[in-house]
């Protein structure tokens, strides 16, 4: 299964400042990380969480390293201003740019992040020759550099940018033709050459599953980190202590930087519920509660 996370090595439980009933806090640039708040919620049903969608900003990919690691940093901060307990940098972008660092900043604080399952790719492939779908600054990242090096040894790996993608999925446009082309312009060169795995690089991707299938065919299999993170959430909520007992479901609170009735009409399609969603506003590099 894809690593997404370093190895285990928890905080004595008396430095972490959190308890059972706090929320779980998770992150990204705009809807994709509902791919894991979903798997989260369906493995961890009792956890309350909140999820915060930085679409002010999004995308994340087409931007540098260092303003997404300064983003990152600051919702980190806001999320612990909510007590998060744990923190998901549900982005392959954000995950590249900031992990390590958030890690440092925040040393009683567990993070879990995303890495590109080429590990699983590697693994499994047959033909040798796998696809890689991921943003710009997730290829360029230190973090994707060192997944190549230790687990893609004697595999070939085709990369994509997709550009255009992100933004189609933040629209909701999961099936239109303009996003079959998209994805065609990206996989289309790779069957050519042989891949029979598609590692999706971007939480974003999962939301095109169906379209990806349509195109590769039955024959390729396509790799869905979100499960993965999700298990490796209750791990860490184990070690720690942190899980939440009750049997109820627990709460949700989803918050935009952008524009909060958009994310609110995406929801059915994209988490299969509807839910409030609230403003939050960005000043001075912090994040506030809006005004109204």
């Amino acid at each position: 299964m894809p690593k997404t996370s370093d190895p285990l090595t928890p905080t004595p439980l008396s430095v972490v400042n959190a308890g059972k009933g706090n929320p779980i806090g998770i992150f990204d640039s705009g809807v994709g990380g509902l791919s894991v708040l979903k798997a989260i919620q369906q493995l961890l049903p009792a956890e309350p969480v909140v999820f915060l969608a930085d679409q002010a900003h999004v995308p994340y990919g087409s931007r540098s390293l260092e303003e997404v690691s300064n983003f990152s940093e600051a919702i980190t901060r806001y999320l612990l201003s909510r007590e998060a307990k744990l923190v998901v940098v549900a982005c392959n972008t954000a995950s590249a740019a900031a992990l390590h660092y958030l890690r440092q900043v925040f040393p009683e604080t567990p993070f879990v992040g995303m890495e590109p399952a080429v590990k699983p790719a590697a693994e499994s492939t047959r033909s040798g020759v796998a696809g890689v779908l991921a943003t710009p600054a997730t290829f360029q990242g230190a973090l994707y550099a060192s997944v190549v090096e230790r687990f893609a040894n004697g595999v070939t790996l085709l990369q994509h940018t997709c550009p255009g993608l992100v933004a189609q999925i933040e629209d909701g446009e999961l099936e239109t033709p303009k996003t079959r082309l998209i994805l065609e312009e990206a996989l289309l060169p790779m069957l050519d050459k042989g891949i029979d795995t598609v590692v999706l690089g971007c939480t974003h991707y999962p939301f095109v599953i169906p379209l990806i299938e349509k195109i590769v065919g039955p024959d390729v299999r396509v790799i869905d980190p979100a499960p993965a993170v999700a298990r490796q959430v209750g791990r860490l909520l184990e070690a720690y202590g942190l899980g939440h007992p009750a049997e109820e479901r627990g709460s949700l609170d989803i918050l935009t930087t952008g524009d909060p009735q958009r994310l609110h009409e995406l929801l059915p399609r994209l988490l299969g519920e509807s839910t409030a969603v609230k403003k939050i506003d960005w000043g001075a590099g912090e994040l506030g509660e809006a005004d109204f």
